[in-house]
């Protein structure tokens, strides 16, 4: 038999997620795969930087841990005239420790991560438009 955990377990372990982080990390928007794990060194050309919000992360809900507040910032000076977001990396207030790492893709391509626009060029204004943790078993 599967293992199986109750709604408030899987919640409780979401939940502990932001905590874990950070209430202030930084989300790194870069071209290319995903890196083999978060313990790896950053690969492909950084997109964005954001810093996300203070409280980044709902409350979980179902099993489901969902974005808080706007994602937005500005395209980084290495993006040029417009490169292709692939992956995203979450890492800590110093951008020091990958914490969570996954696929962007537009709206509807089924990434990890969502935005409306995918090329990214130097001070082009930027909004993630989704993002969601979701415990084994909800």
């Amino acid at each position: 038999m599967a293992l199986q955990l109750s709604v408030a377990v899987r919640d409780a372990q979401n939940d502990s997620i932001e905590t874990t982080i950070s209430t202030a990390p930084k989300l790194y928007l870069l071209s290319g795969a995903v890196e083999a794990n978060c313990a790896a060194a950053d690969t492909g050309t950084i997109c964005a930087i954001l810093d996300l919000p203070s409280d980044w992360l709902g409350a979980s809900s179902a099993g489901v841990k969902s974005k808080a507040g706007t994602w937005a910032g500005v395209g980084h000076a290495n993006a040029g005239a417009g490169t292709n977001v692939g992956h995203f990396r979450v890492k800590n207030t110093a951008g020091t420790t990958v914490h969570i790492q996954g696929t962007v893709t537009v709206t509807g391509g089924g990434g990890d991560m969502t935005m409306d626009n995918v090329s990214v060029a130097t001070d082009q204004a930027i909004t993630v438009n989704t993002f969601a943790l979701t415990a084994g078993n909800a």
